[in-house]
């Protein structure tokens, strides 16, 4: 054992911070993950870079914005000269892992499409596609293991798994055809079940088949495996759940029943709905199913029961998951010298305002997610902490906490102070980045949104848009009375402007810095 911590990361995706038990859910249970809370600090106000995988998941990479690190929305990359905060870790001493999703190349099999109107040269940047291929669907076509070229983004062990549910590839579709041929044969095929929110699919496979416990397996093996290891360990576990398709198996499935679920903010609650959240209701009157599925869109009250009813059941599953994946921690004889993060890449509205799924309209239904730092030097535990923290700001945190020096161009700041109660060192706001390949949800051009989040108010820009939102956090915690236009909040809608206005003028990339002045 050395000096330096171990780290064991854990994320899921599109999980809101209200739907684990430790932050107050009436039913979702989450024992196993409500204990790393019981050993850790629990961060209320902890929000993405960007409410989106690909863009997000790169922020937590980088400890950089999707301005400046580069894949701005789903279908780019992360390019591969991009240095990462594991990539410092390895070079620091660390021995690296990643289980599970990955989502920082494409991973649908799509090439950047021809456009009618280019010119000789279409982009203003030389990209060779074929190194962004390494989580597509035709490097894992085969039975045997593809070698995925090492290191990825700083890791020195992958084990990859893309996509969602039953439609899960990468190894684990290898290794599907290798153990349950059967079920590899036809992977979507679904049991007969009285469901009908959309993408509700009963998986005909059993659970151990299923990507979660897949994953679980292999996070519980590779833990095992490097339990002697005289380098510390950096161990990062990405489940692809909750997520659309709604499809949980086996126990799961009907584990929970939509009539436990209480609906939240509704549609109707909002004194004048903002131009999204409008144009989906007209959709949804008028019968327009999304342009993609996975699009947000408006489902009626059954429909949202339903869907959390199967969340719900994805969650507990990824819990029992959990819970493995800790007793192989404690089994290896590390625990004592690991931190383990818990966390995720976003939310989903998920009833919010009748909603599913996630979109271009910027709630804290998918842009507050939970953050649970459970570190064994730190003894004050239980904990509960109210400051604002970002995705950007866990690279940072995690280097400071191995004592590594962080590369230049980090834009995120250790929130280590705050798990000391040191109120010197906190953020005063936070930046979420929305930027959009299509125009959709009344959005004349693709959307470019920034959101401003204090501790007291709310503040959303649509760049191109004559409409905003400005919500008071305190006095209406649901955001449903916007005071954009309200001439009493004129004044704090300038202010909050221009604190607005620092935070776009500083997503400028200070790497590589200067070497000469001139």
């Amino acid at each position: 054992m050395t000096d330096q911590p171990d780290f064991l990361v854990i994320m899921t995706d599109q999980h809101r911070w209200d739907w684990l038990g430790c932050n107050g859910h009436p039913v979702v249970r989450t024992p196993n993950i409500d204990r790393i809370a019981s050993r850790g600090t629990s961060f209320d106000q902890y929000f993405v870079a960007s409410p989106v995988c690909m863009p997000n998941r790169a922020s937590f990479m980088t400890g950089r914005f999707p301005t400046v690190h580069g894949l701005r929305y789903n279908g780019c990359h992360l390019p591969i000269e991009a240095h990462t905060f594991v990539d410092v870790l390895r070079a620091g001493g660390y021995r690296t892992a990643a289980i599970g999703k990955s989502h920082l190349q494409p991973m649908i099999g799509r090439k950047v499409p021809e456009r009618d109107d280019a010119g000789p040269i279409a982009e203003a940047w030389a990209v060779d596609e074929s190194l962004y291929e390494e989580e597509q669907p035709k490097r894992y076509s085969g039975v045997d293991p593809y070698d995925i070229p090492l290191p990825y983004y700083g890791y020195d062990h992958v084990d990859m798994v893309t996509h969602h549910g039953t439609e899960a590839g990468g190894h684990y579709r290898q290794w599907l055809r290798r153990t349950y041929p059967e079920v590899a044969k036809d992977p979507m095929r679904g049991l007969p079940h009285n469901y009908t929110v959309p993408q509700a699919l009963r998986p005909d496979m059993p659970e151990d088949a299923y990507s979660t416990f897949y994953i679980r397996d292999r996070a519980a093996e590779y833990l095992k495996d490097q339990a002697g290891s005289e380098k510390p360990l950096f161990t990062f576990v990405s489940f692809p759940d909750p997520h659309h398709p709604f499809n949980p198996p086996g126990k799961y499935w009907d584990m929970y029943s939509p009539e436990e679920f209480e609906l939240g903010t509704r549609y109707a609650d909002h004194k004048v709905p903002p131009v999204p959240l409008a144009t989906l209701r007209k959709d949804y009157e008028a019968g327009t199913p999304p342009a993609a599925r996975t699009f947000s869109f408006m489902a009626s009250e059954q429909h949202l029961r339903e869907a959390m009813a199967l969340t719900a059941g994805m969650i507990t599953m990824i819990d029992d998951a959990v819970g493995e994946v800790l007793a192989a921690l404690e089994a290896s004889g590390r625990a004592d010298n690991t931190v383990v993060i818990f966390t995720s890449d976003h939310g989903d509205y998920l009833g919010d305002s009748d909603l599913l799924l996630k979109g271009p309209w910027m709630r804290e239904s998918i842009t507050r997610v939970p953050l649970i730092w459970s570190d064994p030097a730190n003894t004050a535990q239980p904990a509960r902490s109210t400051a604002l923290a970002s995705t950007v700001d866990i690279a940072p945190s995690i280097l400071a906490r191995a004592g590594i020096t962080p590369f230049n161009g980090m834009q995120g700041r250790s929130f280590l102070p705050a798990l000391c109660a040191d109120p010197a060192e906190l953020r005063h706001d936070v930046m979420v980045e929305y930027n959009d390949a299509n125009a959709r949800q009344g959005y004349r051009s693709p959307a470019r949104i920034r959101a401003l989040i204090t501790e007291d108010w709310t503040l959303t820009v649509a760049g191109g848009e004559t409409w905003g939102e400005l919500y008071d956090r305190k006095a209406d915690p649901q955001n449903i009375d916007n005071k954009w236009d309200d001439p009493e909040f004129a004044d704090t809608r300038a202010r909050l402007t221009e604190c607005l206005l620092d935070c776009v003028i500083a997503q400028m990339d200070e790497s590589p810095k200067a070497v000469h002045p001139a």
